[in-house]
């Protein structure tokens, strides 16, 4: 790899966000400085004011890398919309402190990216840094926009990259504005793969190459355990409002109209089925109750986002839906793992 210099545009700029990773940012940076890419790159880390030293410890160890140092703790959003906002690169990696990539990750990327006919939204094959096992390439959505991990090498066409690994041209980060900076953290990266879609441009897993993540490590729980679902309160309470948001204001008209209503009758029917059997009634509260609230509380934002956003619909309705299944994954889950374990 060569580190950018200042006379020569880089290749790609691989933004990373850091927030008490001391731990782990040692590893996800080496993945960097080893991959096998002749262009060269620069390597951006946003601290949002992380309280474990991380920001002196990488402006110590790494003087090439250039460090954005938040005063305060702005979330994952914000982080990478000021991390692209100085990028240089012509293509823009993003890339968690939780993962760490293949030798051969940015090459093939970029590649691939080149060798496309526009732009894209590109993504790795995903592999669990403790076991080894393949997560996903890519996913597919059922239809209450639940990410289904997509497992089929032949698959390359998908509904989302996940934002542990994603990469797209600083062209269309503009063209869709980058992350909503109101979500804080949480499906900002199916925010940008809906929008995509939604715009006319190809979101697309390959199957070379990988990463490998430490899922949990930057914001806990959303994996499985011992064969049990284990997640945080905070993680679901961000996960179920922003995903809404993100239905409300990408799904097409009719669609939505269906959708929408059906969508939160069966999320308060969750909640309450789980609040009874866990005996939690700050689930339903927290988790899903809020979302409502959050809903009703920004519908004049989301009402203009949508409008904005649909104008610049260029898909049919039926292209949009077609990384859609109808069977919901949660009930997959349920079948398969139990209740969730939510701490």
């Amino acid at each position: 790899m060569n580190q950018a210099q200042t006379e020569t545009r880089p290749a790609c700029s691989i933004c990373i966000a850091n927030y008490n990773g001391m731990k782990l940012i040692d590893a996800c940076l080496k993945s960097v400085y080893q991959q096998d890419f002749s262009d060269a790159i620069e390597i951006i880390i946003h601290d949002d004011a992380s309280t474990d030293g991380s920001a002196d410890y990488i402006r110590e160890k790494y003087p090439d890398v250039r460090l954005i140092a938040s005063t305060g703790n702005v979330g994952f959003c914000i982080s990478n919309n000021r991390m692209v906002d100085v990028a240089t690169g012509e293509y823009i990696l993003l890339l968690n402190n939780d993962a760490e990539l293949f030798d051969d990750a940015v090459a093939t990327l970029y590649s691939h990216a080149q060798s496309l006919k526009q732009a894209a939204i590109l993504g790795l094959p995903q592999y669990d840094a403790a076991s080894g096992r393949l997560i996903d390439i890519g996913s597919s959505f059922d239809l209450f926009l639940n990410p289904v991990p997509n497992l089929d090498v032949q698959r390359q066409d998908v509904g989302m990259i996940i934002g542990a690994c994603l990469w797209l041209p600083r062209s269309l980060w503009n063209e869709i504005g980058g992350f909503p900076d109101w979500f804080g953290s949480l499906a900002e990266d199916m925010y940008v793969c809906c929008l995509a879609r939604l715009y006319g441009y190809p979101v697309q897993a390959l199957a070379t190459s990988g990463f490998r993540h430490w899922v949990g490590q930057s914001l806990g729980g959303g994996k499985v355990t011992d064969n049990k679902l284990s997640t945080r309160l905070t993680r679901r309470v961000a996960s179920e409002r922003n995903k809404t948001f993100v239905m409300v204001m990408s799904s097409p008209a009719p669609w939505i109209y269906f959708l929408l209503p059906l969508h939160l009758t069966l999320l308060l029917l969750e909640g309450l089925a789980l609040a009874l059997l866990k005996r939690r009634w700050a689930l339903f509260s927290a988790i899903y109750w809020g979302c409502l609230k959050s809903q009703w509380q920004e519908r004049k934002r989301l009402s203009l986002w949508r409008s904005r956003i649909q104008q610049k619909r260029r898909v049919s309705q039926a292209d949009y839906l077609g990384v859609f299944s109808f069977v919901p994954y949660k009930l997959r889950m349920l079948f398969r793992h139990g209740l969730p374990e939510v701490k």
